[in-house]
């Protein structure tokens, strides 16, 4: 700032002075597709939910390892990884996850990670909900 004042000072009266601004900001939006296809579910059938059992899940999961998404429970959004392993995605109390049946966006942290407690997911119809936490799922056993 103290540099334009100076330049101003010093320019001949008689010519016009321009002074111009310029901001280059990058914005990177990662879209999570849904793992099938179709249109958002009446109600989340509740044979889907029986089939996988919640274990203790890891804070952060990294953006590139992610490969898919689908709706199982109300308040959740199981995520497809690269290496076959499936996370659920608890959303804050009060969110439905039903308006993220045809996937999700994410804007990246520096770090590469979707981290619960700090990221959000982002429908397509502008719906946007807080990661409460993650969960592992594996599949259920059958005698139980």
């Amino acid at each position: 700032m103290l540099q334009s004042v100076l330049l101003l000072l010093i320019a001949p009266a008689g010519e016009p002075v321009q002074i111009a601004q310029l901001t280059i900001q990058q914005r990177v939006i990662i879209r999570v597709p849904a793992a099938k296809r179709g249109s958002a579910p009446a109600r989340i059938a509740p044979e889907a939910r029986e089939r996988w059992d919640e274990k203790k899940g890891p804070r952060c999961v990294a953006l590139r390892s992610i490969r898919g998404a689908s709706v199982v429970v109300d308040d959740g959004v199981d995520l497809m990884l690269a290496d076959n392993h499936r996370y659920r995605a608890r959303l804050e109390r009060g969110c439905d996850s039903v308006g993220f049946y045809s996937g999700f966006y994410v804007e990246p942290a520096a770090d590469g990670s979707l981290c619960s407690g700090r990221d959000e997911l982002q429908a397509r119809n502008g719906m946007s909900c807080a990661i409460d936490s993650f969960r592992r799922l594996v599949p259920a056993d059958e005698d139980d």
